[in-house]
């Protein structure tokens, strides 16, 4: 029997809403805390699936979220079509060479950097209950371009968005290689033994109308028409960050099952703009939950009620912040668990 999370994203409106939480397995959780010390840096862990495995299954063991989601890196997609990745302390992710001076085609390809993701996908499905969703996620194409043209994150991918003005028919061959590898790694998840997966788009909001139709709508329906023809029935959420009110024409032209709303969402909004029936996730603010207090409960229960009619995964706007006390991790769950549709 498919559990909670499973049966929301496929469309089952029931009275409880399935939780989780985006960056559940990491630094907020002491246990992390101490494995990382043990074992080393961020990508030998990624690289360790044993170690992986065990990250992944902190936050089911600790708060039995309903959905178990796959300690990896969006970045995974850009070191295994060549480039070298390293996550610099205090400092975030650097890929190297970068594509404002390397050409894609100079690049060699490693896609044997994949299999350590597979095999941590397949030891979360062998420890996770039949009642646990097992989540496989990728970064969606503009968002893995951003990275893979500067080399690094930025605040407002000047030199991606500029590249891709400049030269859109280069631009549009770097989108189109990250897209057929990203069906390709995502494919192995699914065969691996994920039940569902998310493509975070999290610099989506960066991009101007017309921009966003071609960088974000157009890559990630190729990446859901792919994948659906090869798994129908595998859901995909799509999380789209910043999207704002492009968000309704990105949910309605992806041909994705699900969208995930960011904190800036109202979801009175989403409820009446969104294709009726589909599934939504979200979109409590992370910010919130780290600071705590009674605005924790009225915030839920705002966003629970709003969206009550259609499909519901209760999740963050985004990334759980590395000083989030557990204990109003704890608080947040209790709001969840004991709302009840009407």
């Amino acid at each position: 029997m498919p559990g909670l999370l499973l049966d929301t994203l496929k469309g089952t409106n029931g009275a409880r809403r399935p939780v989780w939480l985006m960056r559940q397995a990491g630094r907020y959780l002491p246990e992390y805390r101490a494995l990382r010390e043990a074992k080393g840096g961020f990508l030998a862990l990624v690289e360790d699936s044993e170690a992986a495995a065990e990250i992944t299954l902190q936050p089911i063991r600790r708060f039995g979220f309903d959905g178990a989601i796959l300690f990896s890196d969006i970045l995974i997609v850009p070191y295994a079509m060549g480039q070298d990745l390293e996550f610099m302390t205090g400092e975030g992710p650097r890929l190297s060479p970068r594509l404002l001076d390397q050409a894609l085609d100079a690049l060699s390809p490693a896609p044997d950097r994949f299999a350590p993701i597979y095999e941590t996908v397949r030891r979360v499905r062998a420890a996770l209950g039949p009642d646990r969703t097992l989540l496989g996620f990728a970064g969606s194409p503009w968002t893995v371009a951003t990275y893979m043209v500067a080399g690094e994150g930025s605040r407002d991918h000047h030199a991606t968005r500029a590249l891709a003005y400049a030269d859109p028919v280069l631009f549009a061959e770097i989108v189109e290689r990250i897209v057929e590898t990203t069906i390709g790694y995502i494919a192995g998840q699914i065969e691996a033994g994920a039940e569902a997966v998310q493509l975070f788009d999290s610099w989506s909001g960066s991009l101007a109308p017309a921009e966003f139709e071609r960088w974000v709508i157009a890559p990630t329906a190729a990446i859901a028409g792919a994948l659906k023809q090869r798994f129908p029935d595998v859901p995909i959420i799509g999380f789209p960050k910043g999207a704002g009110a492009k968000l309704s024409a990105y949910a309605r032209e992806t041909g994705v099952d699900a969208v995930g709303l960011d904190e800036t969402i109202d979801p009175r909004w989403a409820a009446r703009e969104l294709p009726a029936g589909m599934p939504v996730q979200g979109n409590f603010d992370p910010v919130l939950l780290e600071a705590g207090g009674p605005e924790i409960d009225r915030a839920a229960i705002s966003i629970l009620d709003a969206l009550a009619d259609r499909p519901h995964v209760f999740n963050l706007g985004h990334g759980i912040g590395q000083h989030t006390p557990i204990a109003h991790v704890e608080q947040l769950l209790g709001v969840v668990r004991s709302w009840r549709a009407c």
